[in-house]
C-alpha cells in the first residue's frame, strides 16, 4: 500500500502565515501538521512508502524536511508543476499525477498497480489509521471514512453518505442542500488497487477535480465501497483560529 499525501493547496485562508510557507508543515508543539500524521501513518505494516504531492513554489521547502526525516519508509516529494492559487491542478488530479509517477518509476512497462491510502495533509487525528486500512482488509473493497454530523449547516459544505446495515455506501452528495444523513466523509480514502483503471480514467469520464470528495463521490456511482465510522475525532485545521487553537492543544 502506498501512502499518498494530497498538500498542494495554498492555504489562502491563513493569510500571510501560509503566503509563502506550506500549511502542512506549519509546527504543532515539537512536531508538524504532516509530521504527526505520518507518525502514525508510517508504523502501518501495509504501508511501504509515502508520496507527498505539493506544488512548485512550495517543492524546495518539503524537499529540505523530507531530507531530515526519519521514518521506516521512503518519502517521495512529487511536484505538480503550479505556482499559483489560480492555476492549482485539483486534488483529484493531484492524486492522477502521483499514480503516473508511481508507474513511470516502475522498470517494467506495466502499470502501477497497488492499493492507495489517500489523505489531505490539514488534520490531526484522535485514532490511528490502521483502524481504517484494518476495515478496508475485512471489508475487500475501496472505503471512505464517515462521522456524525448533528449540524446540518456543516453537512451542507461536505460529502454526505447515506450507509446501509453493512455499511456499505448506497449514495454520495456533496454539499446538499437537503442532507439525507448525518453520516459527513472527511479527507481520507482507501483505493483498492482492483479499482485503479476506475481512478485514472475519473477524471476524462467526468470527475470534478477539485476536492479530494469529487472522486469519492464518482468512485461510490461506479464501483462498491464500504464507510468507517471514525473511531474518534479529528482536528481540522481551515483557518487561522483553528491553527492557534492546535498550536494551544498540543503544545
Amino acid at each position: 500500500m502506498k501512502n499518498i499525501v494530497i498538500a498542494a493547496g495554498y492555504a489562502t485562508r491563513l493569510g500571510e502565515l501560509t503566503k509563502n510557507f506550506p500549511k502542512p508543515l506549519l509546527k504543532i508543539g515539537e512536531s508538524t501538521i504532516l509530521g504527526r500524521m505520518l507518525d502514525d501513518i508510517d508504523r502501518i505494516p501495509q504501508v511501504d512508502e509515502h508520496i507527498i504531492v505539493t506544488n512548485h513554489k512550495f517543492a524546495p521547502i518539503f524537499e529540505e524536511w523530507a531530507a531530515g526525516q526519519h521514518y521506516a519508509k521512503p518519502v517521495t516529494i512529487v511536484d505538480d508543476g503550479t505556482e499559483t492559487n489560480e492555476t492549482r491542478l485539483g486534488a483529484v488530479c493531484d492524486l492522477l499525477l502521483a499514480i503516473d509517477q508511481l508507474s513511470n518509476s516502475k522498470l517494467s512497462n506495466s502499470k502501477f498497480n497497488d492499493d492507495l491510502l489517500v489523505v489531505a495533509a490539514d488534520n490531526i487525528l484522535f485514532f490511528s489509521f490502521q483502524e481504517f486500512v484494518d476495515f478496508a482488509e475485512a471489508k475487500g473493497t475501496s472505503c471512505i471514512m464517515c462521522h456524525e454530523q448533528p449540524s446540518i449547516e456543516k453537512l451542507q459544505r461536505t460529502g454526505v453518505v447515506e450507509l446501509d446495515d453493512d455499511q456499505r455506501v448506497i449514495a454520495m452528495e456533496e454539499k446538499p442542500q437537503v442532507p439525507k444523513s448525518h453520516w459527513a466523509v472527511p479527507p481520507f480514502y482507501i483505493y483498492k488497487k482492483s479499482d485503479l483503471e476506475l481512478v485514472r480514467h475519473s477524471v476524462e469520464n467526468g470527475c470534478g477535480k477539485d476536492a479530494p470528495g469529487n472522486l469519492a463521490h464518482y468512485m461510490v456511482a461506479h464501483t462498491v465501497m464500504h464507510a468507517w465510522p471514525m473511531s474518534a475525532g479529528r482536528f481540522d485545521i481551515g483557518s487561522l483560529d483553528t491553527y492557534y487553537e492546535a498550536q494551544k492543544l498540543f503544545s
